[in-house]
């Protein structure tokens, strides 16, 4: 079994939609109702097994305040995958994340994998947004869909897995191409004394 990082930008989205409880969900098992909005960006990891790989998802969270949303690029560009998370109690927030999908395909990495998320699912309830329309949604870019309570432990692990599957497997990923280099050390030059 090989270990394969996986860098995953999990927030292209509005604050308050539940995207670091959705990182806490996943990676700690757990959900804090009171949990502090993120400033800036937190980083957690979890390895899980995937077929015959070990898939070390590397997950930036980064503050879904608009101030911060100049830092993002520096998060997604080097993702194999990204998480937009949308709350469907809440419709501009679905309305928002098609300018993340807009801005991720214009600066992102090509062929990065796009996963969309409508945390909540447990407030059924008060929904503003159609399982329907955002899952039309996704197919039409194709992104992975989703609809998720981090509160309950509902479809987090599944997003995640569906991300494995739709990331090549090292064995299918191209080789390097020339593009990068390697570092070697230079020999050292003898001591020299002075007189």
């Amino acid at each position: 079994i090989s270990l394969r990082p996986l860098s995953v930008y999990e927030n292209l989205c509005d604050t308050g939609v539940g995207k670091s409880s959705i990182v806490w969900r996943f990676v700690e098992d757990s959900f804090d109702p009171n949990i502090n909005p993120t400033i800036g960006a937190s980083f957690m990891t979890k390895t899980v097994q995937y077929q015959n790989e070990l898939h070390k998802f590397l997950i930036w969270d980064t503050a879904g305040q608009e101030r911060f949303r100049a830092l993002a690029p520096m998060y997604y560009r080097g993702s194999a995958a990204a998480v937009i998370v949308y709350d469907i109690t809440k419709e501009e927030t679905f309305s928002t994340l098609k300018n993340w999908v807009k801005e991720l395909r214009q600066h992102g990495p090509p062929n990065i994998v796009v996963a969309i998320a409508g945390n909540k699912c447990d407030l059924i309830d008060v929904r503003e947004v159609m399982e329907r329309d955002a899952k039309d949604y996704a197919d039409s870019i194709h992104a992975i869909f989703v609809e998720t309570s981090a509160k309950n432990a509902i479809n987090i692990n599944e997003l995640f897995i569906e991300i494995s599957r739709r990331i090549p497997s090292a064995d299918a990923s191209p080789p390097s191409g020339g593009k990068g280099f390697k570092l070697r050390r230079q020999p050292s030059e003898p001591q020299r004394s002075c007189c």
